[in-house]
C-alpha cells in the first residue's frame, strides 16, 4: 500500500466509521467481579488497516489521529452503551490528540448524554506513544475533563518516555503497569520488587493499581500476594466485540488460584445473623428497624432468592430523609431505590487477610459500615470492620510471639499448626525437614556472627524461593528448618536453593577454607578434624492427601525428622525421599534426588 493509498483508506474508514469496538474486562480478583472494561478499537478486516498499532500509526502519520480517535470514543460508547456492559469504560487517548480537543469541547459529554451514559462512568486512560512537548497545557486539558467527572488512566507504566513524572504531574485516579512487569512475574523477584514498589507508590497517591497482560494462572497468583487488586489480560478475557465474562466464569477462573499453606480461618466466627430486608421493602419500615436496633448500622437488600443486591447504611440513610420533603417524597417507596448498590460482598470462606485487604482497598468503605457475608451467594448476615481488623492484630501479635527471634520465621507452635491445617484439608504436600551439614564447626572457627548471617540468608532464600501461594517456611530451631510445600516444580526449587545457599556462603568463607574445601576444628568429641563446607540435608515426606487420615501433626514431624537423618548419612548436598504410606523393606534404600 502506497502513502497516498494508505491516507485514502483512512479517509474511508472515517467516512464509513468502519471501526469496530472491542471490550477487555478488568476484574477486582478481591470482590471476584467485573469492574469495567477497556475499548479497544480494530480496522476493517481483511484490510492492511485492521492491526490497531497499523491503524493508529498511519492516523498519526497523515495527521488524522485526532479524528480517528474521535470515531473510535463514539463507536465505543455507543457500543458499550448497547450492549449493558457493567463497571466504567475506558477509552484510549493520546496525549496529543487530548491537546487539540478544542475543536471538540463538549463533544463527548454530549455522546454520553445521547446513550444515557455519565462522566463518572468513563476513564480517559492516556497511552503515550511520543514525547510530549507541553505538559502543562496536557494539564490543563485534563483538569477540563476532571472537571466535568471523567477520571484519568496513566497507561504502560514504566513503558513510556516520562510514564514517572507524568504520574507525578498529573495524579491520576488509575495506573497500569506495563505487561511487561506482569510476564512471568512468578519467575523473576525483580518484577515482583518493582510492581511491590509501583503499589506503595499507587497508596501514598491514592491511585487504583491496574495490572495488564495476564496470560498465566501463575502471574495472577503472585500478583493477589502483592497485593495488586484489578487486573486484565487473556487469561481473564480477550478483547472481544460480545464480552461474556459473567460471574459463574470469573469465579471458575479466580478458584483455580493456589491458597497459601498458612492461611489464616476463615471469617465465620465474624457473622453477625442480621435478617436481610426484601427489596420491596418501603423505606419507613427500614427506618424503624434502625430505630429499634440502636447498635445496627447496616442492612443488606436480598432479593426473592435471598441473594444480596445492595446495602442500606443509617447514616446515609437518615441524611436522605432528613433533606427537606425528604420523608413525603421517600418514606413510601421500596427501599431498592435507597440502597448502596455497590455495597461489599464476601463470601463466608474468605480469609481474614483478603477481606481486611478489600477494606482498605476500597475508597468509599467506611470502617463503621458494616459489609456483606453470603455463602454461595446466598446472605448469611453481616460483618463489621473493626472486628476483622482487631482479629488481624490478635493474629499478627500471635504470631510475633511464636515467630524465632533470629529469623522471625514462624516457629514450632505455627509449624504444629501448619501440619495440622494440612491434614485436615486433606492436600497433597512434601514435608521437607533441612538441616545444615557442619554447622558446629562453622560456628567454632568463624564465630557465632557469621553463624547468624548463615542462617539469616538461608532464611531470606527460603522465602524467595518458596511459592507464598502453596508454600510454608518455619524455622524449627538453630539451623532446622522444615517447609511445607504444595508447589509441582518443589524439587527444582531445593535445587535452586543449594545452588544460591552455595554463593552466599562463598561470601563469607576465608581463602584457604575454599581451596581445602573444608576446615579443621574440633568435632562433638572434641578431636580436631578436617569437615566439608556447609551443605544442606534435606529431608522429604511425600504426603498424598488421602492419606491424611492415617497420620497427626507430631507423626509426620517425626517422619520428617527420620528422613531428615537418612539425608545427612550422605556427604555434600543431598535431598532424601521417603513415601510413607507405602510399605519399605529394610533392604530398600530411600530415594535420594541428587544422585
Amino acid at each position: 500500500m502506497t502513502v497516498s493509498e494508505q491516507r485514502q483508506a483512512l479517509i474511508t474508514i472515517l467516512n464509513r466509521a468502519a471501526v469496530t469496538p472491542l471490550f477487555q474486562p478488568i476484574v477486582s480478583t478481591l470482590e471476584e467481579r467485573v469492574v469495567g472494561f477497556e475499548a479497544l478499537s480494530r480496522g476493517p478486516s481483511n484490510s492492511p488497516l485492521h492491526s490497531p498499532l497499523t491503524l493508529f500509526a498511519a492516523a498519526r502519520h497523515h495527521g488524522i489521529l485526532t479524528e480517528l480517535e474521535m470515531l473510535c470514543r463514539e463507536r465505543a460508547i455507543s457500543r458499550f452503551r448497547s450492549l449493558g456492559l457493567p463497571g466504567k469504560l475506558f477509552l484510549n487517548v493520546s496525549p496529543e490528540s487530548l491537546l487539540e480537543q478544542q475543536h471538540y469541547r463538549g463533544q463527548t459529554l454530549a455522546l454520553l448524554e445521547a446513550n444515557g451514559l455519565t462522566a463518572d462512568q468513563i476513564v480517559i486512560e492516556l497511552t503515550e506513544q511520543a514525547p510530549i512537548e507541553d505538559l502543562s497545557l496536557l494539564q490543563s486539558a485534563l483538569h477540563y475533563y476532571r472537571d466535568m467527572g471523567f477520571s484519568i488512566a496513566l497507561d504502560d507504566l514504566g513503558a513510556g518516555y516520562s510514564s514517572l513524572r507524568l504520574w507525578s504531574e498529573l495524579q491520576p485516579e488509575y495506573v497500569k503497569i506495563d505487561r511487561h512487569f506482569i510476564d512471568g512475574i512468578h519467575r523473576d523477584p525483580v518484577k515482583r520488587e518493582f510492581v511491590s514498589s509501583i503499589l506503595q507508590m499507587a497508596k501514598a497517591s491514592r491511585a487504583q493499581v491496574i495490572a495488564e497482560g495476564i496470560e498465566q494462572q501463575e502471574e495472577l497468583a503472585v500478583l493477589s500476594d502483592i497485593g495488586i487488586d484489578w487486573v486484565q489480560g487473556y487469561l481473564l478475557g480477550r478483547p472481544d466485540s460480545h464480552p461474556e465474562l459473567n460471574d459463574s466464569k470469573l469465579s471458575a477462573i479466580l478458584d483455580q488460584r493456589q491458597t497459601s499453606g498458612n492461611d489464616d480461618a476463615p471469617i465465620h466466627s465474624l457473622l453477625l445473623p442480621v435478617s436481610g430486608v426484601p427489596e420491596h421493602t418501603k423505606v419507613q419500615a427500614v427506618l424503624e428497624c434502625f430505630q429499634q436496633q440502636p447498635t445496627l448500622n447496616t442492612l443488606a437488600v436480598v432479593d426473592e432468592q435471598q441473594r444480596p443486591i445492595g446495602a442500606v447504611q443509617r447514616h446515609a440513610l437518615s441524611q436522605t430523609m432528613l433533606k427537606p420533603f425528604g420523608q413525603e417524597i421517600y418514606s413510601r417507596k421500596p427501599i431498592r431505590q435507597l440502597m448502596d448498590p455497590d455495597c461489599l460482598i464476601v463470601d463466608i470462606r474468605q480469609s481474614l487477610q483478603r477481606v481486611s485487604r478489600l477494606l482498605t482497598s476500597r475508597a468509599r468503605q467506611r470502617l463503621e459500615d458494616d459489609f456483606i457475608i453470603v455463602d454461595q451467594g446466598i446472605y448469611k448476615g453481616l460483618g463489621r470492620g473493626i472486628d476483622v481488623l482487631r482479629q488481624i492484630t490478635e493474629l499478627k501479635l500471635q504470631q510475633a510471639r511464636h515467630a524465632n527471634p533470629l529469623t522471625l520465621l514462624p516457629g514450632n507452635i505455627p509449624i504444629q499448626q501448619c501440619l495440622q491445617r494440612l491434614l485436615e484439608r486433606q492436600v497433597d504436600a512434601r514435608l521437607c525437614y533441612l538441616d545444615l551439614d557442619n554447622f558446629k564447626p562453622f560456628n567454632d572457627i568463624y564465630g557465632y556472627g557469621k553463624g547468624d548471617e548463615i542462617l539469616l540468608g538461608l532464611a531470606q532464600l527460603l522465602r524467595e524461593l518458596c511459592d507464598p501461594r502453596c508454600d510454608f517456611v518455619g524455622h524449627i530451631g538453630g539451623d532446622d528448618f522444615m517447609l511445607v510445600m504444595r508447589s509441582d516444580d518443589w524439587h527444582v526449587r531445593l535445587q535452586q536453593l543449594d545452588q544460591r545457599f552455595q554463593q552466599l556462603c562463598r561470601t563469607l568463607y576465608r581463602d584457604e577454607h575454599i581451596q581445602a574445601n573444608g576446615f579443621t576444628a574440633p568435632d562433638r568429641e572434641g578431636k580436631w578434624r578436617h569437615h566439608d563446607l556447609l551443605n544442606l540435608s534435606i529431608g522429604v515426606i511425600s504426603l498424598p492427601g488421602h492419606q491424611a487420615n492415617l497420620y497427626d501433626a507430631a507423626r509426620l514431624a517425626e517422619l520428617a525428622s527420620r528422613a531428615k537423618h537418612d539425608a545427612k548419612k550422605q556427604r555434600g548436598f543431598s535431598v532424601v525421599l521417603q513415601h510413607p504410606g507405602q510399605p519399605q523393606r529394610e533392604e530398600d534404600a530411600p530415594l535420594n534426588l541428587c544422585n
